[in-house]
């Protein structure tokens, strides 16, 4: 039978060298998996070079599928190709090519051959579906790697920086280790067991440990540690887990950046727009005021010890992070199987505004914080686009192609999370990035549509 053949090329304005270099880099392979798959590398060795195999594990429905693929006919600067050795597909043949377009712009494409299971009933089955699948994965793929490859060139960022996160296993410190490892720099993990490697350092910010030389030399720490805010009521056992996870945190960080010989340029630390709790249609930048409630109280103590980080000479950021819209994890990912079944709506009466960030622009947010010396103090990272809860849902339902009818009311929220709902999805925060957009940051989804349709896949939308 014959293969069935999938081409994609776009044209990237930096050289092909620069493009080929990014797919060899460490990261490149967690950045091109989709948010909205659920998929898990479980082992990578040799890069991209002949012989090198990659295992990743991915889930379909409530079922695992194991691909292992081995990479050939990699030529340098220009080439290399997937082959499937063991996977769902009955032949699968995936080549990487980047080809120069002038001296300064490129041609990435990427093309596929492959044969479905079942001969010609797999294919009159399943065809059309892997055919729009391969369309969406392979639009948003180049999208990533053409936004990351300029990336480089908009911070003229020169040499690489060794870069220390806590919570790196967390939903945003997976992505953020993973576009800094594509931009050529080294990322040290804190992990709470033994270190295996040398890119990872064993602390326990519980006890406060952690051993000032151990991470000498590092150039930036990324404080992302914390307790889920979403995982539950808010009994008084989790309000203490919450408060003390991101306070002993951050307090171990910064007693063990006091005390190193070099200290780092810049402490880059978790905060969140709860800060400025429920505020109604304020407008709301880095200098308002503090608010009520509980998410305020957290955010003060938790931006309160990540201050002791300016007090030591280094340059200290507090990413007042708005809700971060992602299908991988969080918020988002919580909605999407209700909107998907048409059983969407509004919360309480919709009036209530939602500051959110998309979650590439979250990551970027993050890292820009890191090489862009004029960012200092709270910063709000959220999109400029801030709209009502009403707006979010309607908004949400189109991308998705889903009617948005069934209003959730306030009192059954209230009843179900307790005061959760009063200090999340009750709250009213408008929430401006004024610093972000004062030092110059280019969001990749400035919209709540542009920023959906590009989390989810749904560019055609």
């Amino acid at each position: 039978m014959k293969d069935e053949i999938f081409s994609l090329t776009t044209r990237i304005a930096r050289p092909a060298s620069e493009v080929f270099a990014w797919h060899e880099r460490r990261g490149a392979l967690a950045r091109l998996c989709p948010p909205w798959e659920r998929v898990e590398v479980v082992a990578a060795t040799g890069g991209v070079r002949d012989g090198a195999r990659v295992t990743v594990r991915n889930k379909v429905g409530p079922f695992w599928m194991e691909w292992r693929v081995e990479h050939r006919d990699y030529v340098a600067g220009r080439q290399f190709r997937d082959v499937q050795l063991s996977g769902p597909f009955a032949q699968w043949e995936h080549l990487h090519r980047v080809e120069p377009d002038g001296a300064a712009a490129c041609r990435l494409t990427d093309e596929i051959s492959y044969r479905l299971p079942g001969g010609a009933l797999g294919r009159a089955i399943g065809g059309g579906y892997v055919r729009r699948q391969l369309t969406r994965l392979f639009a948003w793929r180049h999208a990533i790697t053409q936004a990351d490859v300029e990336l480089a060139t908009r911070y003229g960022v020169v040499g690489s920086r060794r870069v220390l996160i806590a919570g790196a296993s967390g939903l945003l410190g997976r992505s953020l280790a993973a576009l800094l490892e594509t931009q050529g720099h080294e990322v040290v993990r804190l992990v709470r067991r033994p270190a295996a490697g040398a890119h990872e350092i064993s602390w326990n910010p519980a006890a406060g440990e952690l051993d000032p030389a151990a991470i000498e030399g590092v150039d930036a720490i990324v404080n992302l540690a914390g307790e889920n805010v979403g995982a539950g009521r808010w009994t008084e056992k989790r309000r203490t887990a919450i408060l003390r996870s991101r306070v002993d945190a951050t307090r171990t960080l910064v007693v063990a950046l006091q005390k190193m010989r070099r200290k780092p340029e810049v402490m880059v630390s978790a905060s969140a727009v709860g800060y400025y709790g429920e505020r109604g249609d304020e407008v709301l930048t880095e200098a308002s005021a503090i608010g009520h409630g509980f998410l305020a109280e957290v955010c003060l103590a938790w931006e309160t010890h990540a201050e002791g980080a300016a007090r030591a000479g280094v340059r200290a950021v507090m990413l007042r992070l708005g809700v971060v819209l992602t299908p991988a994890g969080g918020a988002l990912a919580k909605l999407l199987p209700a909107f998907h079944l048409g059983l969407g709506g509004r919360v309480g009466d919709g009036r209530q505004w939602m500051s959110w960030v998309g979650g590439e622009d979250a990551v970027g947010a993050i890292y820009h914080a890191i090489v862009e010396p004029r960012c200092r103090g709270a910063m709000n990272t959220v999109a400029p686009g801030v709209v009502t809860n009403a707006d979010f849902t309607t908004t949400l339902g189109r991308v998705l192609g889903r009617p948005t009818v069934l209003p959730v009311p306030a009192a059954a929220l209230r009843v179900v999370l307790g005061e959760m709902a009063d200090g999340t999805l009750l709250a009213s925060t408008k929430a401006v990035p004024r610093q972000l957009e004062q030092t110059g940051y280019a969001f990749r989804a400035p919209t709540l549509a542009g920023a959906l349709r590009r989390e989810l896949g749904r560019v055609g939308n």
